[in-house]
């Protein structure tokens, strides 16, 4: 018996062990979450999952999105998801509830780079997907608002999408009632705006 237990672990130590796949964290809101989608399956951030897989790519995706998040919200949440995940890419799609609750942009701004900051520290690459105010904002803030997602991808380096609803938002078909989130047949043109961004990103 004890002969077979030395031989059970020199076996068991002769076996490479199995690197655990690299994981892509979506950080954002119910845009990712998957507000009000009938199955979790049709959301963005799942065929995210899928489309890897069918390229031939490695990677984990874990979403961390929460419904009604918030730049402050997420920033307080951030550092325990990078310790949990150890992701090698962020993607950041947060801020629209900011927009919707007319906070101050430049806070947002700030908010949404301490994240990026934090997430570059832990050796993940960032991708920002922007996001834009409706025009009952008013145009000065509609106009901030949109300009902080340009201007922190600029000083942070960042790949960005300038906003993640295009080719959506303006469609009642890919909308849901609510008129603010994609609906699942708007959900695959949300990852196509994302994919030209992220796939630079990825290695095989």
């Amino acid at each position: 018996m004890k002969r077979f237990l030395v031989l059970l672990a020199i076996c068991l130590t002769a076996v490479p062990a199995i690197a655990a796949a690299p994981v892509i964290l979506v950080f954002g809101d119910s845009i990712s979450a998957g507000y009000g989608l009938p199955r979790m399956e049709q959301g963005w951030v799942a065929l995210l999952q899928a489309r890897l897989k069918d390229q031939g790519y490695g990677y984990q995706v874990v979403n961390a999105s929460v419904s009604g998040e918030t730049t402050e919200g997420g920033l307080a949440r951030l550092p325990r998801a990078l310790k949990l995940h150890h992701p090698a890419i962020v993607v950041l799609e947060l801020g629209g509830n900011d927009g919707l609750r007319a906070l101050p942009v430049a806070q947002m701004r700030a908010n949404l780079s301490r994240m990026a900051e934090l997430a570059e520290a832990e050796g993940a690459k960032v991708a920002l997907l922007g996001m834009r105010m409706p025009p009952n904002y008013g145009p000065q803030y509609a106009a901030q608002f949109t300009q902080a997602y340009a201007d922190l991808a600029r000083d942070k380096k960042l790949p960005l999408v300038p906003f993640a609803l295009a080719g959506i938002a303006l469609s009642p078909e890919l909308m849901q009632a609510d008129g603010i989130h994609p609906n699942e047949a708007g959900q695959p043109q949300l990852l196509d705006n994302l994919w030209p961004v992220l796939k630079p990103l990825l290695k095989r």
